[in-house]
């Protein structure tokens, strides 16, 4: 990001209105002694409720997501930045930004990336768009934990490019009638409801694409697996069919044909939410690889004051604090109402190549230890665990989009 000399936060192609020389955010950043509260008192769940039965959820594919929603829900955390009438916190982004880094505390990947699919993917265009109906139908459930959501979005050729999606919800009188069906559907097995994206009608792909609020218990909806993945193991991936699925039409959310546009506007926040939570793993993995090279002793001395160790792990280090800090800018100047889209693309870039090279430097320093599941850079290693890459390895449309 080459700097021109109208001031530190000026950057070439800015995205910031008027050009390079925007003004510098006030303050929006998630490091104030308010957010640093909320950090805390999520931090004392997911210690005392969550990573003790982090392996145990690992082994057995799946993390009981109603008895931790309704956990995480009842503390305010599944609802930070929506509307105190549907019992969420209303506070702004930037909060939830805290909450997302916390949630990186967590001791594998899949739980995060679920939290992240009902408080800030499933809930943004129904939050926005959806009538007061809809959100208190499914909204304030879902902020209290007593629902479980998942988003239907990706199909078997359709990941990356959502205008190729496939499934069909035809208009019947009063209902719409949906065939087709999703995939890589995370919380799919124990979701109560899904906000689907599908065809309403035959007109240009950006724009016969509409939202609904799909109750998972309807006739017609076919769970045909839960995925067996590499990673991300607690975290329950459902390949979905749908067939002749009846829905009433009061379950659109806001207009038809605008779902497409609904659900590139929360990009730039998903996108911010999945850097967030890698800052934390990514820091752990590094402090703990730092204690277990300076108490490995190899050939008289320990394998920390090797040179090359020494100044790989420093590298990494301050490569994560620069992520950080671009995270931080770009969720200041998202708070103040600036278009984020290529800094949140930028960060998403950084993070997803960064979590790549810390685990797997990292791990050629554990040695034998590192081949073992009894290490956090192992689970980590090679982005198993990372919601960066987690579900998106293409790095060529990333960079499309900065």
């Amino acid at each position: 990001m080459a700097l021109r000399g109208c001031g530190r936060w000026a950057l070439r192609g800015s995205a910031l209105p008027g050009g390079g020389c925007g003004r510098r955010p006030r303050g929006h950043g998630p490091d104030t002694p308010q957010h640093g509260a909320l950090r805390a008192a999520l931090r004392k769940i997911i210690d005392r409720e969550i990573n003790p039965f982090v392996d145990k959820w690992e082994e057995e594919g799946q993390f009981p997501a109603h008895k931790v929603f309704k956990t995480l829900g009842q503390a305010g955390f599944l609802g930070v930045d929506k509307p105190t009438e549907y019992g969420g916190m209303g506070l702004d982004f930037s909060y939830n930004i805290a909450v997302a880094e916390e949630l990186g505390s967590i001791h594998c990947g899949g739980i995060p990336m679920a939290i992240g699919v009902q408080a800030g993917m499933a809930t943004p265009a129904l939050t926005r768009f959806g009538s007061d109906e809809l959100r208190k139908q499914f909204l304030a459930p879902t902020i209290a934990g007593d629902f479980v959501a998942c988003l239907g979005i990706s199909e078997a050729e359709a990941g990356s490019d959502v205008a190729n999606i496939k499934t069909t919800a035809v208009k019947k009188g009063d209902e719409y009638v949906i065939n087709g069906g999703k995939m890589w559907t995370t919380s799919g097995c124990q979701a109560d409801w899904m906000c689907l994206l599908a065809n309403t009608s035959e007109g240009p792909p950006h724009r016969n694409k509409s939202l609904i609020c799909l109750p998972m218990n309807l006739h017609g909806i076919h769970i045909a697996k839960k995925i067996d993945k590499l990673g991300m193991r607690s975290s329950d991936t459902a390949q979905i069919f749908f067939e002749d699925v009846r829905v009433p039409c009061k379950n659109l959310i806001g207009e038809e044909g605008m779902g497409f546009t609904y659900q590139m506007l929360q990009f730039q926040e998903e996108r911010l939410w999945g850097v967030a939570t890698v800052l934390t793993p990514l820091e752990m993995i590094i402090q703990e690889t730092i204690e277990y090279t300076r108490q490995r002793k190899l050939f008289d001395r320990s394998v920390l004051h090797n040179q090359v160790v020494h100044f790989r792990l420093a590298e990494l280090a301050t490569e994560l604090e620069l992520l950080r800090s671009l995270l931080y800018r770009t969720v200041a100047l998202y708070v103040e109402g600036n278009d984020v889209t290529k800094f949140a693309s930028m960060a998403k870039l950084k993070a997803g190549r960064l979590a790549r090279e810390v685990t797997d430097s990292c791990l050629q320093f554990w040695g034998g230890m590192g081949f073992t599941s009894e290490v956090l850079v192992s689970r980590f290693y090679s982005c198993r665990d990372s919601e960066e890459n987690g579900f998106e390895k293409s790095f060529e449309l990333k960079y499309q989009r900065v």
